[in-house]
């Protein structure tokens, strides 16, 4: 679990699950480049971690283009950034539609294209980890852009393993279940979800990024060298088990 040495990009570090990441990552030991669109805090961050901040737009291919080639050769890339809109899917615009897939599916493909291009030519090795959701996995409704979006990271993920393999280079991708953060805290203040989680999901609790953040970390490690091409749910049991109100 230690990454003494390392360096680590994380794309979409300025709050939530990717600050989380980062964190951990800094804790354990890498070398850590905070990037995101946001940067009025992530100066402060990547300050208190003796780490790097680095503006990144996802939906702009020279703000991507800049951020590759400043950040140099890493070790590990971390794709966290992500949007959603939750819609019923005839009432997405073509707007929207576009939005989404660019931030969460184009510009990731871009980055992770120049970044492991780099790790593969270099010839010392990567880790990538992209983070996906339980829509890399299952279906829920309302969220059939983001879900296109997710499924395709997922499989992404299990090709470039495929592909980079012979070069050292382990792809996997972290799907996090019900995790509160700011995308989804306005949802999830009303009493009947809530009750609804704890009557479908074995762990009752909603979830935090430190719940993400120790996988991240471990996959990014050498424990995690014979692990490539895997969605791991991070999800209190959510997309593998079921509840329900039967006492023997």
């Amino acid at each position: 679990m230690k990454l003494n040495g390392k360096k680590a990009l994380v794309a979409g570090a300025s709050r939530g699950i990717g600050l989380a990441i980062a964190k951990a990552m800094a804790e354990a030991g890498a070398e850590v480049t905070l990037a995101a669109r946001s940067f009025d805090k992530l100066e402060e961050h990547a300050k208190a971690l003796n780490g790097h901040a680095l503006k990144l737009d996802f939906t702009s291919s020279e703000s991507i283009r800049d951020a590759a080639q400043t950040v140099g050769d890493v070790d590990i890339l971390i794709n966290v950034a992500g949007t959603n809109l939750r819609r019923r899917f005839e009432s997405y615009t073509k707007e929207e539609y576009n939005h989404i897939l660019q931030t969460n599916l184009h510009g990731i493909f871009e980055m992770t294209q120049q970044v492991g291009a780099r790790m593969v030519e270099r010839g010392a090795g990567g880790k990538i980890v992209n983070i996906g959701s339980l829509m890399s996995l299952l279906g829920l409704p309302y969220l059939s852009i983001y879900a296109i979006t997710k499924g395709a990271i997922a499989q992404l993920t299990r090709a470039l393993a495929a592909e980079w393999g012979r070069h050292n280079i382990q792809v996997n991708c972290i799907a996090p279940g019900f995790i509160l953060t700011d995308l989804n805290r306005d949802m999830w203040q009303e009493a009947k979800m809530a009750d609804w989680l704890r009557g479908v999901q074995a762990n009752p609790r909603m979830g935090s990024p430190d719940d993400i953040a120790p996988l991240a970390v471990f996959l990014s490690s050498a424990g995690a060298d014979y692990i490539t091409g895997q969605v791991i749910a991070v999800d209190g049991g959510y997309s593998t088990t079921a509840v329900w109100p039967f006492e023997p």
